[in-house]
């Protein structure tokens, strides 16, 4: 079948590599389908050049992957409304992502698909496209939810992969590589160049702001990712990885495999991932450090036991400190996440939460503090309905989830004024903590510059 896939606009400069649909776009491929990559992100087509292109081109299918974001919920509707007012619209319209999974009811409705994929995709998209191609009913088919009639039918879930090497590597010689290996991670030189990668699945913690799209955690091996780095080294000049699954730090021992059968194979790369505070060690993190990690973003999300605890974090402040000290030691940027707004928050956690930042920031990046969102699918929006403070999914979209820096569900004893001024000005105070240290970061360039004849100094540029 012929099948567009189309990556939308997220507004970045620089966008991030699609690996979804990438990973769809690659099992397809292998299956004999003719795929083509319609990118919106890197181009930023108005809406109107989908309807366009699609006017003049003859596509089977046309599919995208959404997560469960405010802009990318407006984004779909839009990218939908191009494509029904497409004069060739394709046969099938598909949708799947982190967005549809928990509520595919909603969505097909709303935008009009006639099929929505739930959880992961590549054994059922194959499976999918194989009964469209042969006009066989969708009713056996898992993983999916379709329109029949005024009808959305749901079907049972299907099975995780169990053994994901077997899956191919994403399709990277479909998408535009020289503009997504531009993407900056922290303490990336000028002439680094980087993608993001997969070691894994899932995570094996269960927070109540997060929206599990697969159950328990499923490592890829060592060796796999290995052969994909030497693949993006060769071919891309990739030198710099970051890690973007949940939870690369899954557990000591597996980080630590990774590492050593990195530093065994002399990759030579710089890298990044998601990582856990307890398991931290300073003995894991030297390890980390040799193999060439720069920089571990930890989900730290509040600095209060009592929250940590109603939150379903399964850390304590102590294990936190613990650390992200030992992170620091090791010289191995800590990226500090916090939000504000879970079960039993008032403005002293929030306070907590704010020294904490300022304690511990080393200037990698610009942190401030989000209000937690109850996304569909998670525990914290099912609580959200049971207590009253949500209607539903439609709700949480049309009202509620208007901007992720914004409260959309307030499970505080704080009025909503009282919320955003209390984020104002937590936020104020972590702005004028970050621009004060670059601007004392210029300075000393400057000095050295100047009163030293530093020869090295290349202009005060930014990247």
């Amino acid at each position: 079948m012929q099948v567009l896939l189309v990556v939308y606009d997220n507004g970045s400069y620089i966008p991030w590599f699609p690996q979804g649909l990438a990973y769809i776009a690659s099992i397809l491929k292998q299956e004999g389908h003719q795929v083509k990559i319609y990118n919106q992100d890197v181009h930023h087509y108005p809406d109107t050049h989908l309807t366009a292109y699609l006017d003049q081109n003859q596509f089977d299918v046309i599919g995208i992957s959404t997560i469960a974001g405010y802009y990318q919920h407006k984004k779909l509707m839009a990218i939908a409304d191009a494509i029904g007012k497409s004069k060739n619209r394709p046969e099938h319209f598909i949708i799947g992502g982190h967005g549809p999974s928990p509520e595919p009811d909603y969505f097909l409705k709303k935008t009009g698909a006639d099929i929505a994929v739930i959880g992961e995709g590549e054994e059922t998209i194959v499976e999918l496209l194989d009964a469209l191609a042969e006009h066989k009913s969708l009713k056996e088919i898992k993983g999916i939810a379709y329109r029949d009639g005024s009808e959305v039918v749901i079907n049972p879930r299907r099975e995780l992969i169990q053994d994901i090497d077997s899956i191919p590597m994403p399709a990277y010689e479909l998408f535009p590589i020289e503009v997504y290996r531009l993407l900056r991670f922290p303490h990336m030189s000028s002439s680094d160049f980087s993608l993001p990668l997969l070691s894994g699945r899932g995570c094996t913690f269960t927070c109540n702001f997060c929206y599990r799209l697969d159950e328990g955690f499923r490592p890829r091996s060592a060796e796999a990712i290995i052969e994909e780095i030497k693949y993006l080294k060769k071919n891309y000049r990739i030198n710099y990885i970051g890690f973007a699954d949940e939870l690369l730090m899954s557990s000591r021992e597996r980080t630590a495999e990774l590492c050593e059968k990195f530093l065994a194979a002399k990759l030579d790369i710089k890298w990044d991932c998601n990582g856990r505070l307890n398991y931290a060690s300073p003995d894991l993190l030297k390890l980390m450090k040799e193999s060439g990690c720069l920089f571990i973003n930890y989900g730290i999300e509040a600095f209060d036991d009592t929250i940590l605890r109603n939150m379903n974090k399964a850390l304590t402040t102590k294990q936190i400190t613990r650390g992200i000290e030992a992170t620091l030691a090791a010289d191995i940027s800590p990226g500090l996440n916090i939000i504000f707004g879970n079960i039993g928050e008032n403005k002293e956690t929030l306070r907590k939460g704010m020294e904490f930042l300022l304690k511990y920031d080393d200037g990698a990046q610009l942190r401030t503090i989000r209000p937690v969102t109850p996304y569909p699918g998670s525990p914290l929006y099912y609580h959200a309905i049971e207590k009253g403070l949500l209607e539903g999914v439609e709700d949480f979209y049309q009202n509620k989830h208007l901007n992720s820096d914004l409260v959309a569900v307030n499970f505080t004893d704080m009025s909503d004024d009282e919320f955003h001024e209390a984020l104002f000005e937590t936020n104020k105070i972590l702005l004028e903590n970050h621009y004060k240290g670059k601007k004392e970061l210029m300075i000393e360039q400057a000095r050295e510059l100047y009163l030293e004849r530093d020869t090295n100094f290349r202009g005060f540029r930014q990247t």
